[in-house]
């Protein structure tokens, strides 16, 4: 069974710094388009950012410059290193590959945002 798991969430100050994880199983994550999507209380979930297989990356434009998306083939994982981080900020962070009509969803770490 395919698996997309999230990690490094948590509570961090604003200003502060994370760095999540999503590691794959049973999938070749290299083959796959990998997004970063973000779900807050209350709102609709957003793409926060994604990454081809060759390596190009598109942001939204409330995290550019800020957060950054990168992959480890070898690995199977693909990183965001999100920085200076807002209270806004605060939200389930999912990822997500897709490769053709092949679609699958980690289950969320949470980031929290606060003094």
């Amino acid at each position: 069974q395919v698996q997309l798991v999230e990690s490094g969430g948590g509570l961090v100050q604003p200003g502060g710094s994370l760095r999540l994880s999503c590691a794959a199983s049973r999938i070749t994550l290299s083959r796959y388009v990998v997004g970063w999507h973000r779900q807050a209380p209350g709102k609709e979930r957003e793409l926060v950012a994604s990454i081809t297989t060759g390596g190009n990356t598109n942001y939204a434009d409330s995290v550019k410059g800020r957060f950054t998306i990168s992959r480890d083939n070898a690995k199977h994982t693909v990183y965001l290193q999100m920085n200076s981080l807002k209270p806004e900020d605060t939200a389930v962070y999912y990822c997500n590959a897709l490769l053709g009509a092949q679609r699958y969803w980690g289950q969320g770490t949470q980031v929290t945002v606060s003094s």
